[in-house]
């Protein structure tokens, strides 16, 4: 009875050892990455952003922080931050964007060393982005050209922005 244990623990062992192994050697190979994950970078499109600052007001942890002020009769974004260090990744303030100016990214590599260097500021904000489809799937039938320029009009072309008395 404890032979045909111990025979069965080795037939498994030499029927693993034959076959390809099914890990990566990660930092040099990568495996492909799902359209809709999301990753730990952001998106700020500042044509489209009104300044109406409902992604700050919708999100969980309070990590965004948005600064305007009126000028010609529109708001203008004076600071737009966003601490990744203590954000969640929950999505609300992507989707609550009415203007679709805030996009998750597919990047998850973006380790810092300081905490400071965690917290994403406007032109922080504003690099080419590989963006994640995870909230707008609309993107996943675009190519990555249609998908560059945000195919919809600003926020000026759609009417938006508050009026300022």
């Amino acid at each position: 009875m404890v032979c045909l244990g111990i025979a069965q623990g080795l037939f498994v062992t030499l029927r693993a050892l034959f076959r390809k192994p099914f890990t990566v050697q990660y930092p040099e190979e990568k495996l492909p990455i799902a359209r809709r994950l999301r990753g730990n970078e952001f998106f700020w499109d500042i044509e489209r952003c009104t300044g109406c600052a409902t992604c700050a007001k919708l999100c969980p942890q309070g990590n965004i922080e948005i600064v305007t002020h009126p000028e010609g009769g529109r708001y203008v974004v004076d600071k737009y931050e966003i601490d990744t260090g203590r954000c969640i990744f929950c999505g609300c303030c992507v989707e609550s964007c009415p203007f679709d100016a805030l996009h998750f990214g597919r990047s998850f590599e973006k380790a810092e060393y300081t905490r400071k260097s965690l917290v994403k500021s406007r032109d922080d904000l504003r690099h080419e982005v590989d963006l994640s489809t995870f909230v707008r799937p609309r993107f996943e039938q675009m190519s990555d050209e249609e998908r560059a320029p945000i195919p919809y009009g600003t926020p000026q072309e759609l009417g938006a922005g508050k009026e300022v008395a």
